[in-house]
């Protein structure tokens, strides 16, 4: 209710809503910053955990759009690709106590701002401008599961020309399922400099150390079943284990040769280590003409672990070890480590002008992503999952190569005002992509089988493919209508975006060739939105309605290989188009008669998204043609009530329901997901109160999942059979004590 012009995108072309800074502070503390988009109609979020912070835990559909064809941008800054492997998730960059607001547009996006791979949606996070005033602020969170969370962060005031800020936050829970926890240390830091008139720059700093133990999918039989895991648990509780039994060793092989060696914890983490440096320049060149500069590197590294089994290893290692690679026999359970890291830099430049009726903005954004990949299979110390890596003892090689995304976006957009209360907008963007990959793809560069023998693998390669479009154009129309309060809007965009895992794409290396796979066409979509807004006294809304088309949909498919006839391996490939249309509604209502003391909030979204074609594949097609695309749900619709009976009180509950969802691209029978309800409670005390220098003494009680519904949430979805599935996090329950000074 704070922000209500923000909150529906008063004065866009585009369905425009956004979470305001007072609905973030209401949050758990440490939500991830994709859950924080749960809340908006439009988004379909899944996550593992109240937080959200198990980064393989996270889905998100989006009209007919999932995570990867979305476009995140933090102050600025873009975000690039969001995989856990090699990308840069966007809640690896964020604390809710450092947001002014995020602003999301489901469909339509914008010719601004700078993206790869984005189809239309686009999520905007800003933070808070550094306080003029020095303070200390500080928040300290306790909850279910051990969780422990303290965020601190110290204001300069105003020094001469400069204000800035630094927040440290340390986060440390167990894992809601199995054994292990979750640690996250993140440090922000930013400084605004007034350079004097309307100039001014921001310098921006982001460092995020996280460390987690996995938790594994399950099968919708494993969730079923009444049959306990390794550790006694059943149901949603299934996970992996602590401890390490003695179990019988395979016949002929050493002690912890047993396959279920591989369901302990200490073989099942990730580690990350990110850094983000941003300076942004704001320079007045005359009346109504700016330029703006973002320039920004970001540094990544880190590794996952995962176990191998004794029998899965002695055949990769036999296949090695046999053309005379440098590998070591396995000794029980083998320590799977997985590399990532690289780094990525780039600018943003845009020149404002207001020119009578029109405001032009032209610019040019360009990057460089460079990544690297390691995959192999080293022995432990003794062959046991509870001892250290032996990493002078490799068993076997899976990838290491080396890949690099170049792009150069170029945009310009006019805004026209053709009268008081209609304007126009209009714009185009030319987006270039190269990208190249070297080295190691897959096993067969190692060491192939043919025929039964052991053959030389095809050795290191060199793979690329180049993208480009410089006609993705966009137009939009805002009519205002008398009462000023009200508008109505429409919304047309075409994008293009690189194709979503081209690590993936590259890395197969076939049986048959050295061949490097064909270059998949880029994906492309077509948007439309048109819709009405308003802002009354008791009430503000948004309604919109969209059709929304994609083509080149990509999927690994096994397919005959161009060029011969009877010859099918898996690979990458496009597969079709597929379309959505719907309705999306954002309501919240604060009647007079209550005095102010209680507000309903209400969000509706009716979304149908279908594939359009069936997927080609030998020697039979998959039948997807009018099929719902996976994880999409036709009815998301949540709502809330809050009361505020006195200054210092502010309680809310809220309901979400998801309707059914397929877990299968065919939409096999029995293999759609049923449709839950989730109910959450705050309640915030404290609000201005102070003792002594203490100010703004405030306590939160947050509850996800209030009534303890169990249901399947997240969905890993497969072409045919039945997808593997994590659970709805149990009640969980945290409190937050935060003062200022």
């Amino acid at each position: 209710m704070s922000q209500a012009d923000e909150a529906i995108g008063q004065g866009r072309v585009t369905a425009t809503v956004a979470v305001t800074r007072d609905a973030l502070l209401s949050a758990p503390s440490g939500i991830s910053g994709l859950k924080m988009l749960e809340s908006l109609p439009g988004f379909n979020v899944q996550t593992d955990g109240a937080l959200g912070l198990y980064e393989f835990g996270n889905s998100v559909q989006v009209r007919a759009f999932n995570l990867d064809q979305i476009g995140f941008i933090v102050d600025g800054i873009p975000t690039g690709r969001s995989d856990a492997f090699g990308g840069s998730p966007v809640f690896r960059y964020i604390d809710n106590e450092n947001l002014a607001v995020v602003e999301a547009s489901a469909g339509a996006g914008g010719v601004s701002v700078p993206s790869y791979s984005s189809l239309g949606p686009i999520v905007s996070y800003r933070s808070i401008t550094p306080p003029t005033v020095a303070g200390v602020f500080a928040a300290q969170s306790f909850g279910d599961y051990d969780l422990r969370r303290t965020f601190v962060r110290l204001s300069s005031g105003r020094i001469g020309p400069l204000t800035a800020y630094v927040s440290r936050t340390k986060l440390n829970s167990d894992l809601w399922r199995g054994a292990g926890s979750v640690n996250r240390e993140h440090w922000e830091a930013a400084a605004h400099v007034d350079l004097g008139g309307e100039n001014w720059a921001r310098l921006k700093f982001v460092a995020n150390d996280f460390f987690d133990y996995d938790s594994p999918t399950l099968s919708r039989a494993d969730y079923l079943s009444a049959t306990p895991d390794l550790g006694g648990k059943t149901g949603r509780d299934r996970g992996y284990i602590a401890n390490v039994p003695d179990y019988t060793p395979v016949t002929g092989g050493p002690r912890y040769s047993n396959g279920n060696y591989t369901y302990n914890a200490n073989l099942a983490i990730n580690v990350r280590h990110d850094r983000l440096y941003g300076l942004t320049t704001h320079f007045a060149l005359a009346d109504g003409v700016h330029a703006e500069t973002t320039a920004y590197w970001e540094d990544k590294d880190g590794y996952g672990v995962s176990p191998d089994s004794y029998a899965n290893s002695l055949t990769r290692y036999r296949q090695q070890v046999a053309p005379g690679q440098a590998v070591v026999a396995p000794r029980g359970t083998q320590f799977g480590y997985s590399g990532v890291g690289g780094d990525r830099y780039g600018i943003v430049h845009t020149l404002h002008a207001d020119l009578g009726a029109h405001a032009v903005d032209l610019g040019i954004w360009v990057e460089t992503d460079k990544y690297r990949r390691t995959q192999l299979r080293y022995n432990t110390t003794d062959g046991s999952p509870a001892s250290p890596a032996n990493y002078g003892e490799v068993v076997y090689r899976r990838r290491d190569y080396r890949s690099q995304r170049d792009t150069t976006q170029l945009f310009l957009r006019d805004r026209i005002a053709l009268s008081p209360r209609l304007s126009l907008d209009l714009g185009i963007k030319g987006l270039d992509l190269g990208y190249q990959q070297r080295g190691y793809r897959d096993f067969n560069d190692y060491a192939r089988v043919v025929g039964g023998v052991v053959k030389p693998g095809w050795g290191p390669q060199v793979n690329g493919a180049h993208y480009r479009d410089l006609f993705l154009p966009t137009g939009g129309l805002l009519y205002r209508l008398p009462d000023e309060r009200t508008q109505i809007f429409a919304s047309y965009a075409e994008n293009m975006a690189l194709p979503k895992g081209m690590d993936d794409i590259y890395s197969v290396a076939l049986n048959s060739s050295a061949a490097v796979v064909a270059a998949p066409a880029p994906e492309r979509a077509k948007n439309v939105e048109l819709g009405i807004r308003t802002n009354q006294r008791e009430l503000f809304a948004s309604l919109s309605g969209y059709y929304t088309r994609f083509d080149n949909r990509i999927q690994a498919i096994a397919s005959i290989l161009p060029g011969t006839t009877n010859v099918t391996e898996t690979f990458f490939r496009n597969v079709g188009r597929v379309k959505a249309y719907g309705v999306e509604f954002l309501g919240n209502y604060r009647p007079a008669w209550t005095g102010g003391l209680a507000y309903a909030n209400l969000n509706v979204t009716w979304n149908n998204a279908t594939f359009l074609d069936d997927i080609p594949a030998s020697p039979t097609p998959f039948a997807t043609a009018g099929k719902t695309i996976p994880d999409s749900a036709r009815w998301i619709v949540s709502g809330g009530l809050t009361v505020e009976p006195a200054s210092w009180l502010v309680a809310n509950i809220s309901a979400k329901y998801t309707s059914a969802r397929q877990s299968t691209f065919v939409n096999t029978p029995g293999s759609e997901v049923s449709g839950f309800t989730v109910v959450s409670a705050y309640v915030d005390l404290g609000d201005g109160i102070a003792i002594g220098p203490v100010k703004n003494v405030r306590a939160r009680l947050n509850v996800d999942n209030l009534f303890d519904k169990d249901a399947l949430s997240f969905i890993s979805p497969a072409v045919t059979g039945d997808g593997f599935f994590r659970p709805l996090n149990p009640r969980t329950i945290q409190v937050t004590f935060s003062v200022g000074l």
